[in-house]
This record gives structure tokens, C-alpha cells and sequence, in this order.
């Protein structure tokens, strides 16, 4: 399950005929723990009748239901929807009834990932007992009186539109929460319950908690209902979103400045929407790089939900065999502080990019080269199997460390079925490295039928990766791009075969020739499919090399090219005509 939690309730008609209350619990089935767990408490309303079936059914909906909704849904839109679609059907019901019937309080929560959220309506209560102090997340929804605080001023099913109270706040471990009928919380006092919370059992202290009120002489039904929180898995990408919104955006730093225990000792990078220092942790003297928004883009919310995706992406996978190849990232700050702005910290490691190495050397040597790629290769690799699509693959973005690994960079437009909408709608990635597709260019089939040139731009996918990972290696032994710098949305760059690799540098071999014509061929379907297609050709090497791939003919480059040349015959036509009849004897 998503947590390891303890929960126990205990429900009670009290001196009650029947009992209106309901309560219930659900926890993630295999594949869903990230939408965590709920567990909801509701009060039937008894003046009218049918209470009872109103806070089953609710209640039962809403547990049940929730886990349908989809996973990149924030908790309060998908408690939302859920607890308004039931208010509808009851609110139907009732249009139906004089009086009313069929009315109930709800309390819902749910524990995900490091954050927990409170829906309420009504008077059930919910209570936080942390640090042996108890602490009321919910407000009674009744008339301000002594003498009508049973009165409800809110309550599922009463009008069509319902107001829902939401709470949102971080999970700690040994966090307990009380949620409690209004015959137990009118009986029993606040003070006491960490009391009870503190038991080691939550049935035990569910059922304490209801024999209490009855001793004290509740007079309704009573109901409580436990949740003790014994540990936590990795952090959501809900809660980054919440640090990311929540946080200030650290001002411009410079060379000396300190800021939660940290060092500055370089301005790295600033492309005008990230910036990246390096700095260092006086306790220890070791290095960390700092990734946050420049402080132009402290209010641009889609920029914080992109940088609280990337950390959540590396966080991650970190846990994933990818991680052998990328730069670990850190959740919890070294220097044992409270991060007091949002930024992304991540080690540190000497050495180069592949771009510094290039720009230094004009170009590699293809055994050095294929060595770069095998491991480049297997990087991609793992992070296709999680899922994840790089984006931006180029030689800036390869690091080579002074430990020999070849690490892949920046995980800020890389797609993970999760990122925020306006991140997939963005055409990211380096337009020279960036597969033709992408631009809305199609080559069309042998029998021109299939495709037609311009049509849909193409979303990214793997095979995105291994042509820009091609164009990198096509760069690093020539020292030019395979199609030249292209700009965004230049799909007349693509009106051509890229010239052979050994022309640009005789020391490329044959079997190497053709595997890179392969990676970066102009019609899709002949370049790799899977990096392990990639890397098992670069492993056969010479042994087993593949054959060179057919040029692409015209026809397939440029549809076009029938009308252009059929254009052209007849100016010539019309040329002719005109000079016979203007020239030659009648």
C-alpha cells in the first residue's frame, strides 16, 4: 500500500434505535499507490428519514470512486467532482420529498504521498494530534447558538450547490488523525484525545474514544474513526507541486552569498528562465548544483509546475536502474535545514560536457565516440522502460564525469505521462536535433499512399530520443549536423539524404557509416526503433555490419517535387511555343 498506516473505527447506535453514521476505509489496489489512501466518516441527518442510506451511500461512493479518477488530478478536483455528483443525485431525490430526506455530514480523508487532505461538510470533526497536541482541521458548518448548534447550515444533499470545505498539509511519520461524530466529540474533550491517540492500537483507540462519549451520555449515535501514520514512501508529484507554489523563488545570488547553509561559488548558467549555481556545504566542503527559476519567472506558475516535475522525475528515478546514469538529486538538504525558497539541488561532478569536449577537439575519434554512445545508449534505455522520453538530447546535455560515467542532463522538458499540460503542448528540444516529425514533416510510402508531407506535428516519443542521440553522434565524429542548423519549423531543411559521415571524416569506418545513416535517415520508418537496437549494432561493430539504407527518393523527400518538375515542363513547353511562333518562317 502507498502507506504504512494503521487505521481502526468503531460506530455505534448509542442509545439510538439505528445508527446513522457510516464510515470507511480504502487502500490503493497494485499499480495505484500513488493516489494513496481514504478513508471517510458521515453523519446521516435523522429529521426526515432515509439518513442512514444517505451517509452509506456517500460515503461508500466516494471511497470507491475516487480511485477512479485520474491520477494526475489533484486530490481536491477529484474529491470534488466526486462528493458534488452525489450531492446532485441526492439533491434530485429530494426535489421529489417534503420535507427533505436523505441528508448527511461527510468528513473525508486522504493521505498521499508526503501531504494529507481534508474535504468536510457539516459537523463531523476531524483532529491532527502531532507532538501530543491536538489540533481541529475542520469547522462545524451549524447555527451559531447555544440552543440550534444541532442545526446544520451545510449538508450533502440539501441544495444544488454545495459548498466543500478542503484542508491541505504535510504528512509527518507518527501523525494520527481523529475523525469523530458529533456524539463523540460533543461528549468527549479536545484535551484528552492525544490521550487516546497515543495508544498503540487505532481499533483500541477508536473504541475508547466511543465508550467515553457513552459514559459521558451521548444521546446519539456514536462514531470515531483512527488513522495513525507509521511511514511514508517517496514524495508525489502532488506534493512538489504544493513546495513549488508554496516557496518563494530565491533572489539573484552571487559568488559568496549563503542561503539555507550553503555557499555560492559560481554563477554556471542563466538561460532566462533557469539559472544554475554551483555551491558548496562549509561543514563538509562538498559541491551541489542549484537549479531554480530566474526571478523574472517567480510568477509564472506553469515554469514552477515544470521545475517541480523535473524534481520529482530525478527523485524518482533515482530508485530506477536509470540512475546509474543520471546526476542524484536530493529531497532532504544536506545541511539538515528547512528549504526556505524552491530550487532543485543535485550533486555535483567534475569534468565536461560532450559540447565542451567538441568545441575543444572539432571532433572525436569513432572509437571514442561509439564508447560515448554505448553508454548514452543505455541510459536512454532504462529511462524509456520507466517510461520517461529525454527531450533534449544533445552534447550539452551528456556530461562526461572524471569518474569515466557519462551521465545524462537535465530532466526539464522530459516527459513522463505526468508533466503539466502546457509542458507537453511545448515544442522543447533543440531544433537541429529535433526529429523531422516533429516539425510535421512525413515522407510518403513507396506507393505515395500512406502519408502525405505536412500533416499533425508527431508528439516525441523514443524514437525522438535516438534520432537527436544519432545527430549527436553524427556531430561528435564530423563535426557538423547531419541536416545543418535548422530552425524551428524549417521542414525544408529536410529536402535531402544527410551527407555519408566518412566524406567529413575518412576515418569513420563502413559499418560505422551506415549505422549512423541509419539513426538519422530521413524517413522515420528506416532509423531504430529501441535503444537496444541502437546499442546492438554499435556492439556487432564490424562483425555483423548492417546494410547502408536505400537513399530516399525524391518523390518521398518532396511530393511536391511531381507538380515542381511538371511546372517546369511546361514554361519550357510554352517558351518553345512562343519562340515558334514569334521566330520560325510561316
Amino acid at each position: 500500500m502507498a502507506f504504512d498506516i494503521d487505521i481502526g473505527y468503531t460506530s455505534q447506535a448509542g442509545r439510538k434505535a439505528h445508527n446513522e453514521d457510516f464510515c470507511a476505509a480504502m487502500l490503493p489496489a497494485a499499480g495505484q499507490e500513488d493516489m494513496g489512501s481514504i478513508v471517510a466518516l458521515a453523519d446521516g441527518v435523522s429529521a426526515g428519514g432515509m439518513g442512514r442510506e444517505a451517509a452509506q451511500t456517500t460515503v461508500t461512493s466516494l471511497v470507491r470512486d475516487y480511485f477512479g479518477t485520474p491520477e494526475t488530478w489533484d486530490t481536491t478536483v477529484a474529491l470534488d467532482r466526486i462528493i458534488a455528483a452525489q450531492n446532485a443525485w441526492l439533491c434530485g431525490i429530494n426535489r421529489r420529498r417534503h420535507p427533505a430526506m436523505g441528508l448527511t455530514t461527510l468528513t473525508a480523508l486522504v493521505l498521499r504521498g508526503h501531504s494529507y487532505t481534508v474535504a468536510h461538510v457539516g459537523d463531523t470533526r476531524c483532529y491532527l494530534v502531532r507532538d501530543g497536541k491536538a489540533t481541529l482541521l475542520t469547522q462545524d458548518h451549524v447555527v451559531n447558538h447555544p440552543d440550534f448548534k444541532h442545526q446544520l447550515l451545510r449538508s450533502v444533499g440539501a441544495e444544488d450547490h454545495l459548498v466543500v470545505d478542503y484542508l491541505q498539509g504535510d504528512l509527518q511519520v507518527g501523525d494520527v488523525f481523529v475523525l469523530l461524530s458529533d456524539g463523540v466529540h460533543g461528549e468527549v474533550s479536545e484535551r484528552r484525545l492525544p490521550e487516546y491517540a497515543a495508544l498503540p492500537d487505532a481499533r483500541e483507540a477508536s473504541q475508547k474514544l466511543v465508550d467515553q462519549a457513552l459514559a459521558k451520555g451521548s444521546d446519539d449515535n456514536v462514531s470515531a474513526l483512527v488513522v495513525r501514520v507509521r511511514g511514508l514512501l517517496e514524495a508525489t508529484l502532488m506534493d512538489a507541486n504544493r513546495l513549488a507554489q508554496s516557496l518563494p523563488i530565491p533572489p539573484r545570488l552571487k559568488v559568496g552569498d549563503t542561503m539555507d547553509g550553503f555557499t555560492v561559488t559560481a554563477l554556471v548558467a542563466d538561460n532566462g528562465i533557469n539559472v544554475l549555481y554551483q555551491i558548496r556545504e562549509p561543514a563538509t566542503q562538498t559541491l551541489y548544483a542549484l537549479k531554480t527559476l530566474n526571478p523574472a519567472r517567480a510568477h509564472d506558475q506553469e515554469e514552477r509546475a515544470m521545475l517541480a516535475h523535473e524534481a520529482w522525475l530525478a527523485q524518482r528515478m533515482q530508485t530506477s536502474r536509470a540512475a546509474d546514469y543520471l546526476v542524484a538529486v536530493h529531497d532532504a538538504l544536506p545541511t539538515g535545514r528547512e528549504r526556505s525558497a524552491f530550487y532543485v539541488l543535485y550533486d555535483w561532478h567534475s569534468g565536461e560536457t560532450l559540447q565542451q569536449l567538441l568545441t575543444r577537439q572539432q571532433r572525436l575519434s569513432p572509437s571514442v565516440a561509439v564508447a560515448y554512445a554505448m553508454q548514452a545508449l543505455k541510459a536512454l534505455g532504462r529511462l524509456h522502460r520507466q517510461g520517461v522520453v529525454h527531450r533534449d538530447i544533445k552534447p550539452a546535455n551528456l556530461h562526461l564525469g572524471e569518474d569515466g560515467v557519462l551521465r545524462v542532463l537535465d530532466l526539464g522538458v522530459a516527459l513522463s505521462g505526468r508533466e503539466p499540460a502546457a509542458m507537453r503542448a511545448l515544442h522543447a528540444g533543440t531544433p537541429s536535433y529535433v526529429n523531422p516529425e516533429q516539425w510535421g514533416f512525413r515522407a510518403k510510402s513507396a506507393q505515395g499512399k500512406s502519408e502525405s508531407v505536412e500533416s499533425e506535428n508527431q508528439l516525441p516519443n523514443a524514437q525522438s530520443d535516438l534520432f537527436a542521440l544519432g545527430v549527436t553522434l553524427y556531430q561528435l565524429v564530423t563535426g557538423k549536423l547531419p541536416y545543418g542548423d535548422v530552425l524551428p519549423y524549417q521542414v525544408g531543411r529536410y529536402y535531402r539524404d544527410p551527407t555519408s559521415p566518412s566524406r567529413h571524416n575518412p576515418e569513420v569506418p563502413i559499418w560505422f557509416n551506415h549505422v549512423l545513416l541509419k539513426a538519422v535517415a530521413l524517413d522515420q520508418r528506416q532509423r531504430f526503433e529501441t535503444a537496444e537496437e541502437f546499442l546492438l549494432a554499435l556492439e556487432r561493430g564490424a562483425s555483423r555490419p548492417l546494410n547502408a539504407p536505400g537513399s530516399t527518393p525524391m518523390l518521398q523527400r518532396d511530393p511536391t517535387s511531381v507538380w515542381k518538375l511538371s511546372l517546369v515542363l511546361s514554361v519550357l513547353l510554352n517558351l518553345l511555343l512562343v519562340f515558334w511562333l514569334a521566330f520560325l518562317p510561316k
